[in-house]
């Protein structure tokens, strides 16, 4: 029985053999060798280049490649090459895609002109910025990576500047030795006033602004994340040779077109001195000083650039300082003359009515700003009047906010405005004290207005009787896509009809 087994299994390997010998045009020793096609030279080469890069990159060129080789050498490359052999030699695509997924869980590429290489340059460089510690971090590292990446790097986000590492105070020093320095008609509180503030000068940006050749967007923040229990707020605060250094800096790049310097206790002095490097910039576009501490002083410096015969400035961001109405005033003035600003943002200074009115002034002879924004600016009736007599003869602006303010029955001018003007497109007259009499005119406006788009009336005490109004402008109303009445005491029956209005006028 078994050798009629044997024989049987003989005989199946055997016919197998002749089967598989008739189908080969070599004889191997693998019987598991098949006819598959040898994988050509090429093949062997480009693994040979991904394999050994470091020696090969220096005569190595992607452009002569075919696109499928390309592709292969850009799948296989390893990520963990050195920035010195593959930022000159790899171009934008795969390979930078994979370094880019490799190090952030969130790569939205769209933010960086739809190029893995830019992203990459640029969120690197970024996070060696925002570790640099003056004193201690070697600036050698720095530069070199500036070498590197200049090609490709368009905006900087810098959100965190590191001050240099304090050193210990001494705790040795006797209480009596301090109660002796002390003069006989002093105290120990003028003592410690008179002691210098630490100073934390931060990294020196001309040392690399002027290698980054393509720059075009820069935003800082002199601020530390992540402080602690070691807060101190100078580590909030750009110091007065952080100023010298960046205006330097700012000076040298000559491709930059949008300036924020946000959130960083900016004074008058510092801004000064910034506006000075930027008076003859040749392509700033956009400047954001928003949330500092600039006053009159700095807001007549920034009406120098204004004034400037070379100055290219579209956007100007002043929210949130200490300018009054001794500031606003030249800004109005200059705004009155210039012909390039296309938008400008007040909001949270103090200018009050003069300041407000100075600026209703300025748009009857301004015919470029597109918007304006003085919103909780301390503005009340007579500046609501100002602006509205403006806003009939003006025929350029097409954004103003005014919400905020204590405008009350003064809010009522702005129905003749809109009845008037045709070009104003949104309107913000949000929590500015209008009441029931200030929505009849309003209304009125609104019933025949054709062009306004976007109108804000929230927290406003405008009532039942407002709201009725309101309800039957807009039945007749076929132009305003957004109607904001939160907060303002109309019926719901009225918000109802009032919104099905403005979705039938989105369609």
């Amino acid at each position: 029985m078994k050798n009629s087994e044997t024989t049987k299994v003989n005989i199946s390997v055997g016919k197998y053999i002749h089967t598989a010998r008739m189908t080969r045009r070599t004889i191997a020793e693998d019987p598991n060798w098949s006819l598959a096609l040898v994988p050509c030279l090429t093949h062997f080469c480009l693994k040979s280049v991904v394999k050994n890069f470091d020696v090969l990159s220096g005569n190595f060129s992607f452009d002569q490649l075919e696109p499928d080789q390309r592709a292969f050498v850009e799948k296989e490359l390893s990520p963990s090459w050195p920035l010195h052999l593959t930022a000159h030699t790899v171009p934008d695509g795969v390979y930078w895609m994979r370094c880019c997924q490799l190090r952030w869980s969130l790569c939205d590429v769209s933010l960086y002109g739809e190029s893995w290489k830019r992203m990459f340059f640029e969120r690197h460089l970024k996070e060696v910025i925002e570790l640099f510690v003056p004193g201690s971090t070697d600036p050698t590292t720095l530069s070199e990576l500036i070498l590197l990446c200049s090609d490709y790097v368009k905006k900087l986000e810098i959100s965190q500047l590191l001050p240099p590492i304090k050193e210990p105070e001494d705790e040795d020093e006797d209480e009596d030795e301090d109660q002796d320095e002390v003069e006989e008609d002093g105290s120990d509180l003028e003592l410690e006033n008179e002691e210098e503030k630490p100073c934390f000068h931060h990294l020196d940006f001309s040392i690399l602004l002027d290698k980054l050749e393509n720059l075009e967007e820069l935003h800082l923040k002199y601020a530390v994340k992540n402080c602690g229990m070691n807060f101190e707020w100078a580590m909030f605060q750009m110091t007065d040779q952080d100023c010298k250094n960046l205006a330097k800096a700012l000076e040298s790049c000559k491709t930059l077109k949008v300036f924020k310097l946000r959130d960083s206790h900016v004074n008058d002095r510092q801004c000064r001195q910034l506006v000075k490097a930027l008076l003859d910039h040749p392509s700033l576009r956009e400047l954001d000083l928003a949330y500092n501490v600039i006053g009159d002083s700095g807001a007549r410096a920034i009406c120098k650039l204004l004034l400037s015969t070379n100055s290219k400035l579209e956007t100007l961001n002043l929210c949130f300082n200490k300018i009054t109405c001794q500031g606003a005033k030249p800004i109005a003035h200059a705004l009155s003359k210039n012909s390039t600003l296309l938008s400008i943002n007040m909001r949270l200074n103090h200018l009050g009515d003069e300041g407000g009115q100075a600026f209703g002034k300025a748009l009857l002879k301004n015919k470029t700003l597109l918007e304006l924004n003085l919103g909780s600016t301390g503005l009340t009736s007579p500046t609501a009047l100002t602006l509205s007599e403006a806003l009939e003869q003006n025929t350029t602006l097409r954004k103003i906010n005014l919400s905020c303010n204590k405008l009350g029955e003064g809010g009522q001018a702005f129905g003749k405005t809109l009845l008037n003007n045709k070009t104003l497109l949104e309107l913000d007259l949000g929590a500015t004290g209008l009441t029931t009499s200030t929505a009849s005119p309003l209304s009125d406006a609104l019933e025949h207005n054709t062009t306004l788009r976007k109108i804000n009336l929230s927290c406003n005490k405008l009532g039942q009787v407002g709201g009725k109004a309101l309800e039957c402008a807009m039945a007749k109303n076929s132009s305003i896509i957004e109607c904001d009445l939160q907060m303002t005491e109309v019926d719901q029956k009225f918000l109802s009809c009032i919104n099905r209005k403005v979705i039938h006028n989105q369609i």
